[in-house]
């Protein structure tokens, strides 16, 4: 027996963290994890381990996990040659399109598409021949309101401009709670320490949220705020901003601003106050600190992109960071300059070139909202989808009203999962085609090193063998692309495996053949821990795509949907409004059949304030009904002075008790899905984003 030591990032969170894994190869040649531990020298994440990085071990192991492709006969699953599989994807697909056109097939990606270089290279060699415009994914559920203002006002739906976190001295955020995702939309291994070393510099954290979170906890300030009413605060700030004089110039080029001014000014603090739950001076004042503060930065996520109008908050901190000066500067909001450059390399997307058949909806980069799915399946008439390729996604826990997803892929004509699990969604498939787990490919960080709060790059190699008869994910996708074209006569081009890609990105990159890093995959390989280089600096002017070369500050749409908040209804007095919150040791839907992850307290529960529980006779612990209107749910309650009165929490993901799911550990804990009571209805009208959070519901006793 040998022992080796390996090191690779986590892919598991976009907080790519640095790990040190033992592994022990056996006599008879097969091998064994003996450990995982944070790399120490890992320069981004100094050594900095969440619990979620032992699930790699437990996904390798996991007996659950799928190792063959698999072919649906009724309710059981019998194994299918790689090559028939293949043939049989094709076949289907092909006389579908032919009966039905193009758009007859759909194709959803999940999250953990971006995890794995090999869906984010080679997905599209197979799914491009599909010519479908029903493209859909997890962007959509989550941060396509960031990607639609970069569009609109950088020219690039990647171009996100990020917290300096290590050098700010005010750092206010929304709908975010970093100290548990690790950041989001911000690549930020150790956040613990990083937040604990701005206020040892003496500088200030603010948040706000509708519950006290982790990050709320150890926060100078926590402001409540009424879910889905983000906008409004942001709008009095940037009304107090400008009617106080405390905005700063900015060397940024910049159009519009003049036009920002004239649309906010009707939304002053005290009306603001009242869509909110913030009073009319607290909103003055934050303003007023933010202005104060030598480096300052606004940063809004998940929870503010999906609500009715994700877009319009985070245009609104966009603008906010801008007009205080604190765009493209050091501690500031910044851009990654990174290795693998796809700012660079890819066009800025496109918006509304298409809308969706039943709703309207409007696309952006070729996906239409995920929202939109189910009734284009469910709808009959030309372009109704009848087959489905799902990758490595959960859509029935994922997207809002899960349910009626649900039912609508039961009525396909054909669907196939490329995913590794049989789980509430690829239940559905006739074919399941599962890929090597992820300590057995190796891997570069494309979509992270993009959005992390250091320039910083690494290789990950593979630490175990490919499994005899075993394909990576990017296999597949070509597999099936010979197999498509071979049958429709679609032209299909030339491709190179994913490290040689990303040899090639390296090179022609920003610290490639031409600068004096002259990185290259041979490069990484001698680095194993990774490489730093350097922190972020301004450079947003320089990497603008917008087609006059400056800053769009008031793009039409934007002041449009202004319209749109402005005659939106007040609030209803006494609803209760739904949010979801995450946990450590979760991520969606897809790792909870750890034991380790899944141990210790539950907490599937609903939370809500003490006074709301008393006003409706309830008591902590006791099983209530949960009701929206598209469906109910019943779960365990919680009494929790996290809450703000008039708001409950559950986290999204669970609900695993359903037939045909083999996933043993997890459809034996408790908990529903916070999407059997979202709502497909309520969107982003702007983007299409849906709108997870402020969702109305009335709880009871079960």
């Amino acid at each position: 027996m040998t022992r080796t030591l390996h090191h690779r990032a986590c892919h598991l969170c976009e907080a790519i963290c640095g790990l040190s894994i033992e592994v022990e190869r056996q006599a008879d040649g097969s091998q064994r994890i003996l450990s995982i531990k944070g790399d120490a020298e890992d320069p981004f994440s100094r050594g900095h381990i969440c619990p979620k990085a032992v699930a790699l071990q437990d996904i390798q192991d996991d007996p659950d996990r799928l190792r063959q492709p698999l072919r649906r006969h009724g309710d059981s699953w019998q194994p299918i040659a790689w090559a028939e599989a293949f043939e049989l994807v094709a076949e289907r697909l092909a006389d579908i399109q032919r009966r039905h056109g193009a758009n007859a097939v759909a194709v959803y990606q999940g999250n953990p598409s971006v995890h794995n270089y090999g869906l984010m290279t080679h997905s599209n060699y197979f799914l491009g021949l599909l010519k479908t415009r029903n493209r859909y994914s997890a962007t959509s559920v989550d941060q396509l309101p960031h990607h639609l203002i970069s569009h609109l006002m950088y020219g690039h739906g990647l171009l996100i401009p990020i917290p300096d976190i290590d050098h700010t001295d005010f750092m206010l955020v929304l709908g975010a709670n970093p100290l548990v995702s690790n950041g989001s939309i911000m690549t930020v291994p150790d956040v613990a320490r990083r937040l604990k070393a701005l206020r040892a510099r003496g500088g200030r954290l603010v948040v706000v949220d509708p519950r006290r979170s982790e990050t709320a906890a150890v926060a100078d300030r926590h402001l409540f705020i009424r879910p889905g009413e983000d906008a409004a605060l942001l709008l009095g700030m940037l009304h107090t901003l400008f009617a106080e004089g405390l905005t700063r110039p900015t060397p940024l080029p910049v159009s519009g601003l003049d036009a920002v001014r004239e649309a906010v000014a009707p939304f002053d603090s005290e009306a603001m106050s009242r869509r909110c739950g913030v009073s009319a001076g607290e909103i003055r004042q934050l303003a007023r600190d933010f202005a104060a503060a030598e480096r300052a930065v606004c940063y809004g996520r998940m929870g503010i992109s999906t609500q009715p109008f994700g877009s319009l908050c985070q245009w609104l901190v966009q603008l906010i960071n801008l007009v205080t000066g604190n765009l493209d500067r050091e501690g500031g909001a910044l851009c990654t300059l990174p290795a693998v450059d796809l700012v660079a390399s890819t066009t800025g997307g496109h918006y509304a070139r298409w809308r969706s058949r039943v709703s309207g909806l409007p696309e952006f980069a070729g996906e239409l909202p995920v929202a939109a799915l189910a009734e284009e399946i469910l709808t009959p008439g030309e372009g109704q989808v009848r087959a489905l390729v799902s990758v490595a996604g959960n859509p029935v826990l994922s997207t809002p009203n899960g349910r009626q997803l649900e039912r609508a892929l039961a009525g396909l004509e054909f669907m196939v999962s490329i995913d590794f699990y049989l789980n509430e969604t690829t239940r559905h498939a006739e074919l399941i085609l599962p890929p090597t787990a992820p300590l057995e490919h190796d891997h570069y960080d494309t979509s992270f090193n993009l959005l992390a709060v250091r320039n910083v790059t690494r290789f990950n190699e593979a630490l175990l063998d490919k499994p005899e008869g075993a394909l990576h994910d990017w296999e597949i996708f070509v597999a099936l692309a010979r197999a498509f074209a071979s049958r429709t006569g679609a032209e299909l081009k030339p491709t190179l495996p994913p490290e040689q890609l990303i040899d090639l990105g390296l090179r022609h990159g920003p610290y490639g053949e031409r600068s004096e890093h002259r990185l290259s995959l041979a490069v990484l390989r001698e680095h194993p821990h990774g490489l730093d280089l350097g922190p972020l600096r301004p450079n947003l002017a320089g990497r603008l795509k917008t087609p006059d070369g400056r800053v769009q500050a008031a793009p039409e749409p934007l002041l449009a949907d202004l319209q749109r908040f402005a005659t939106q209804p007040a609030p209803e007095a006494g609803a209760l409004l739904l949010i979801g919150r995450r946990h450590p040791r979760s991520n969606n839907s897809w790792m909870h059949n750890y034991r380790r992850l899944v141990k210790g307290k539950p907490r599937h529960q609903l939370l809500m304030h003490p006074e709301d529980l008393a006003r409706r006779g309830l008591v902590d612990g006791q099983r209530v009904r949960v009701r929206s209107r598209v469906g109910e749910v019943e779960v365990d309650v919680a009494a929790s002075e996290e809450m703000m009165p008039g708001v409950v929490s559950l986290p999204h993901g669970w609900g695993h008790d359903r037939a045909g799911v083999r996933l043993a550990i997890a459809r034996a804990q408790p908990g529903v899905s916070a999407n059997d009571l979202t709502d497909e209805r309520r969107l982003d009208a702007l983007s299409g984003n849906a709108a997870l959070n402020g969702i109305p519901v009335e709880v009871e006793a079960a």
